[in-house]
């Protein structure tokens, strides 16, 4: 093991195998184009993030409660760009996704890799999303919500979405490629209707009105759902697993020390690639420290003004629309949010049932995709690290492992359609990336302490911040199964 005090790297390791020790790489010179060039992972996250928080959960709660309890979503999305950096901080240094660190931990590797994978499938293990972005299509054809009647062609439309988000992710050389590429034209197609739609036909007084209520909280009524507003707050962000995974996209792209380690390829056009289950760290001196510097400026590009600029701006134009159109009070379901939106819409323009709802259709599918690749990519990860068995099968090539985990969830997904309403799955899946944001804010906290040497750790502001984080969601993940038990109880 390399001499801490002389190559000022770590002493300790935890319960993998040290890393490599290699030279960080000299990042692009800081500029426009460049920035524009080298982020990327912040946009699939803002394509996952502007899904069912902002389509299902954000019109709901704003309608039961109106806009002025969306200080609540300001604050997650602000502490949720803190744990983002936090975790990639790690990443940056070793070219590991956070949960290398993680599994570095006491009990060991298997233990945090059977953890993540069963929360993993628990959070984004159900096909609410492709079910409900079916719904929206076949609702956008027929001119009308699907019934009974139809409820079989629904369910061959979600198949079909679940085969083309498998297609999807079997292109590009690299996945994190083909998703950024995905991500960039989902983003500019939802946001330019959205944007069009609140400027034409939302009044400016309105737009201060729903402003407002996201800096400033004026109480919530009750009673409380509780389940509603611990869904708000963890998919106002990314949510659990994908404020995760962006390390595993950080590293894919080639942030710092993942330009070491190699990626996951696609099917397709990605064999010559392969991927390290050891990440590479690098001797801090003032050359690295200089590099370090450049490439932390690129993540807070790519977190704060692509990933945090994009889901407050989702959540704030949904939010808008929603309360202007729909009268307060009115109990959102499934699609209710976007059946109401195309409704009252259709009234200016009949074109805007069919657009509306194509709109309403491609949030939740992008969002489907990126949720796939989430939790296959988490427990592909966290299995590579964590067997050595695994990494021997097929000649050592983590693309099988990727594909053969999605055609097992792609199977299970066609056997669990329809097994309940799109918004009771939603919010039960939200609630649990709560949980994870809790739990694993806590764990970057330690293994930033633990695994990162003394200059590149983060200012003791910022790991109060990450607490914070933790306790805001532990809060919520409190009261969200206070109430379920209390329900459970009473329940006759």
């Amino acid at each position: 093991m390399p001499n801490k005090a002389a190559d000022e790297l770590p002493a300790d390791a935890g319960a993998l195998p040290y890393w490599k020790v290699d030279e960080l790489p000299a990042p692009p010179a800081f500029g426009f184009r460049n920035v524009l060039k080298v982020i990327g992972p912040g946009a699939i996250m803002a394509a996952t993030s502007i899904g069912g928080g902002e389509w299902l959960v954000g019109p709901a709660a704003a309608v039961k409660y109106s806009s002025a309890i969306f200080l609540i979503a300001t604050v997650a999305i602000a502490l949720q760009v803190v744990f983002n950096l936090e975790a990639i901080r790690y990443t940056l240094y070793t070219g590991e996704p956070i949960y290398g660190g993680i599994m570095r931990l006491k009990p060991g590797p298997k233990f945090w890799a059977g953890f993540y994978s069963v929360i993993g499938f628990l959070q984004l293990g159900w096909p609410a999303l492709a079910g409900t972005a079916a719904a929206a299509l076949l609702s956008a054809f027929l001119g009308r919500l699907p019934g009974m009647d139809d409820r079989q062609m629904q369910n061959l439309i979600t198949m079909g979405l679940l085969v083309m988000v498998v297609v999807i992710l079997s292109f590009g050389g690299t996945i994190e490629r083909m998703l950024e590429r995905f991500a960039w034209i989902m983003l500019a197609l939802v946001f330019t209707f959205l944007v069009v739609i609140n400027v034409a036909y939302v009044p400016i007084g309105h737009w201060g009105t729903t402003l407002k209520g996201f800096f400033q909280l004026s109480g919530i009524p009750r009673p409380i759902d509780w389940g509603l507003l611990g869904a708000l707050a963890a998919t106002a962000g990314s949510g659990g697993l994908g404020n995760l995974t962006v390390t595993n996209w950080i590293r894919d792209k080639g942030f710092g020390m993942g330009a070491k380690v190699g990626a996951i390829p696609s099917a397709i056009a990605g064999h010559e690639l392969r991927l390290s289950h050891v990440g590479s760290v690098f001797a801090v001196n003032a050359t690295s420290l200089a590099r370090w510097r450049e490439w932390t400026r690129y993540v807070i590009a790519d977190q704060i003004w692509v990933w945090g600029l994009f889901c407050f701006l989702g959540m704030f134009l949904n939010v808008n629309l929603a309360t202007h159109l729909i009268p307060r009070g009115t109990d959102l379901q499934g699609l209710g949010a976007g059946a109401y939106q195309a409704t009252y819409l259709k009234e200016i323009w009949a074109g805007f049932w069919f657009l509306t709802l194509f709109n309403g259709f491609w949030i939740l599918f992008k969002t489907q995709l990126g949720n796939t690749d989430v939790l296959v990519r988490t427990v592909t990860d966290a299995m590579w690290m964590a067997s050595g068995k695994l990494r021997a099968w097929r000649g050592g090539r983590i693309q099988w492992v990727y594909y053969a985990i999605l055609a097992g969830f792609t199977i299970w997904a066609f056997l669990a359609i329809g097994i309940a309403s799109p918004m009771t799955l939603f919010k039960l899946l939200a609630n649990i990336a709560g949980l994870v944001l809790a739990i694993a804010g806590v764990q970057i906290f330690w293994v930033n302490r633990r695994f990162l040497p003394r200059p590149l750790r983060p200012p003791l502001w910022r790991e109060l911040l990450l607490l914070a984080c933790a306790g805001f969601y532990a809060f919520f993940s409190f009261f969200v199964i206070r109430s379920f038990v209390q329900s459970f109880l009473t329940r006759p």
